[in-house]
């Protein structure tokens, strides 16, 4: 096949989009929500982007279609039942995009969301040779099909039933050969078992997949398919409504979020009530001193996705402090799921702060050995465990109470503030960001334990549930 796909995989938001390119043409799949990795490929290739194909409505990312089809001429193209805002080409089942010397078919595949849409590339002579599953088929695992349900007044079982039939009759009669490209990997929370791998055959798909078992019946897959689904992400509705509906330009966000804060300036915004001090550093520098109120949610953990998870305003004022030359970065992170509203970072970080006289906060960080010591010594110790429930229920401390931290905006009613609160995860990410939640909420006794909890394991306090499995912060 004289055409080169290329896989685009952004590893903090679990995604791949593609850019597929053959005889001075392109199209582009699911793109990221910058336009410039795929404007550049065009340009060092000497292609015209053509297409942009979109699966469904992203929920858990803002997709660039917009921007990019300005900056191009090329077409947006949805599947059936996409309806929009902005101008698009809502494709009928069945129909064939040329690209070069390549056709494109759009296979409806409803299940995921109603507008849930694959598309199955031909090489020059016909041949299947790869399909763009979206969120329809992923690599060990499929969809969710509960993100669509209040938007559609249908229920999860519903959405499931559609995408048992969308799988069996559109999907798996097709050549075993075909690679699958998904729209994410291991990560994700559009999907609860997804492998690390990113991409597969269908052939290996149909032999390892529990959702493509032959013998599996459609009320089996149904309950398979909804069960131990975990409330979604409180910013996926909103993503999803922004890739429907349009949004800023990233040239402007970009522009506005990069935006050098003198320390006098940075504070003046800061006292405004309803902005956000956003701190991106590491943990380990975030324990050392942080400017007063600061959140903190590293750019080294799954930035993007705690980003959504946590801040619950996409038009949220935020002032961000960031590890010197990674202050675009920061940016253009905040903008792929929707948060659009930084007003700059401090020029100089902490240090520009501290070398002005300006108080910083601490939250009291503590090692292993030390944790011992207090939870040893003190029978009345609060022990907070904020890992996922799947964590905890396989193992956790004895005495230790589960409050995860995708929830922890609710669970801060249920806490003492008068209590010493202890505070870990699985290395300290987490409990570094739930910690700042807390202290900038008024919560002054806490501790937070920097310990792996493989270490903490060998507590004296003891450990109760099933087995020792962990999983990364």
């Amino acid at each position: 096949m004289s055409a080169i796909v290329e896989q685009i995989y952004t590893a903090c938001l679990a995604q791949g989009s593609y850019f597929i390119e053959s005889n001075g043409e392109a199209a582009v799949i699911d793109p990221l929500r910058e336009s410039e990795p795929y404007i550049r490929r065009a340009k060092e290739r000497g292609v015209k982007i053509k297409y942009i194909f979109e699966t469904h409505f992203h929920a858990d990312f803002v997709s660039g279609h917009i921007d990019l089809a300005k900056k191009t001429g090329a077409k947006i193209v949805y599947g059936p039942n996409a309806h929009t805002d902005f101008e698009k080409i809502e494709a009928a089942d069945g129909q064939i995009f040329i690209v070069g010397g390549l056709s494109i078919e759009v296979i409806h595949t409803p299940g995921h969301t109603p507008e849930s849409t694959c598309y199955l590339l031909r090489d020059e002579e016909g041949k299947q040779h790869s399909m763009f599953t979206g969120d329809t088929l992923f690599i060990g695992d499929v969809g969710r099909p509960d993100l669509a349900q209040k938007a559609t007044n249908l229920t999860q079982e519903d959405l499931a039933g559609w995408l048992y039939d969308s799988l069996r009759n559109k999907i798996m009669p097709l050549d075993d050969h075909l690679i699958i490209y998904p729209a994410h990997g291991a990560g994700s929370a559009c999907g609860k078992n997804m492998s690390s791998e990113t991409s597969s055959t269908l052939g290996e798909q149909k032999a390892t997949n529990y959702a493509l078992r032959a013998d599996m019946s459609r009320s089996e897959f149904i309950e398979e398919v909804t069960d131990g689904l975990l409330a979604p992400p409180q910013y996926f509705s909103k993503n999803a409504a922004l890739n429907k509906k349009g949004y800023n330009s990233i040239d402007e966000v970009m522009k506005k979020g990069l935006t050098a804060l003198s320390v006098d300036d940075f504070e003046v915004l800061s006292a405004d009530l309803d902005t956000l001090i956003l701190d991106v550093r590491s943990k380990e520098d975030f324990g050392k001193g942080f400017i007063p109120g600061s959140i903190f949610i590293g750019l080294d953990g799954s930035f993007a996705p705690w980003v959504g998870a946590l801040i619950e305003k996409l038009d949220q004022k935020l002032l961000l402090v960031a590890p010197k030359g990674r202050e675009a970065e920061t940016v253009r992170r905040l903008a792929r799921v929707g948060y659009d509203n930084a007003l700059g970072y401090i020029d100089g970080g902490v240090e520009a702060w501290k070398a002005a006289g300006k108080e910083l906060h601490n939250i009291h960080t503590i090692s292993l050995e030390v944790f011992h010591e207090d939870t040893g010594n003190d029978h009345h110790v609060t022990i907070v465990d904020v890992r996922k429930p799947g964590e905890y229920e396989a193992t956790h401390l004895k005495n230790s109470i589960n409050y995860p931290l995708d929830f922890i905006n609710s669970s801060t009613l249920k806490l003492d503030k008068k209590t010493k609160i202890h505070l870990h995860c699985r290395s300290g990410y987490r409990s570094t960001v739930a910690s700042s939640i807390l202290k900038s909420r008024g919560y002054d006794h806490l501790v937070n334990v920097q310990a792996a909890f493989e270490d903490l394991k060998t507590s004296s306090i003891g450990l109760e549930g099933n087995c020792p499995s962990l999983t990364d912060a």
